[in-house]
């Protein structure tokens, strides 16, 4: 019997390619990259901060090692507001794109990519969500009423959610997604918190899921990758 298909999403706050220990090298990135082995990565501050917001991990690297970089309309950035979705492998194609400002007390964004994957249609939202828990409710919030909007498709969220409480707080905001069980992926040398986080809608499951620890991981961005195995689901 032939097993169903899978195909593997991570989610990774690179922090501008800055490590542990201040040093900004993005070949210890794509070392990480390189051992999740996945087939979409969403990335949080994958662009420098300041305007015109170049990209910090260079696209010449991530070409070389033959990733594929999803257009989201940021000139010479990797993507926007620091959100990027890359992909590698047989089977993939981008079929649309966009991107969504958030409400709250910071700047911040969501980026969304339709894809045609190997486990049929799928649409990857991504987004770092702000620091203040009243913003992240709005922004929360926000996503689901434009993701109610859109059409029907199997979803998965992705990206540093920013939450620290242990409590479902955002799975009680967004009950139509399933949120996965959170794991510590920050701070990267001892990890505490569940800041980063994978979601899945319906049509979707996951058949493993965890977060990616090894080295460099540890130094090369404050956050640890987390990933998920994803499946066609009931």
């Amino acid at each position: 019997m032939t097993s169903a298909p899978t195909l593997r999403l991570a989610s990774y706050n690179i922090q501008k390619c800055v490590g542990l220990d201040f040093r900004r090298q993005p070949q210890r990135i794509m070392q990480v990259l390189d051992g999740l082995q996945a087939d979409i990565v969403v990335l949080q501050e994958a662009d420098k901060r300041l305007p015109p917001r170049p990209a910090a991990l260079p696209h010449f690297m991530l070409d070389e090692a033959g990733w594929q970089i999803v257009d989201l309309g940021g000139a010479g950035s990797l993507g926007w507001h620091g959100n990027a979705v890359i992909w590698r492998g047989q089977g993939i194609e981008v079929r649309e794109t966009g991107h969504h400002e958030l409400p709250g007390f910071e700047p911040r964004g969501a980026v969304r990519v339709e894809f045609e994957t190997q486990i049929g249609p799928l649409r990857v939202m991504g987004m770092h969500l702000g620091l203040l828990h009243a913003s992240r409710r709005q922004q929360i919030t926000h996503i689901r009423r434009f993701d109610a909007d859109l059409d029907q498709m199997p979803t998965v969220w992705a990206g540093d959610f920013n939450e620290w409480s242990r409590q479902p707080v955002l799975d009680h905001l967004a009950p139509d997604m399933q949120f996965l069980p959170p794991v510590p992926s920050f701070p990267a040398a001892q990890p505490l918190g569940a800041l980063d986080r994978i979601a899945l809608g319906q049509g979707l499951e996951a058949s493993g899921h965890g977060v990616h620890d090894a080295r460099p991981a540890h130094i090369a961005s404050d956050h640890l990758p987390v990933w998920a195995d994803l499946k066609r689901g009931p």
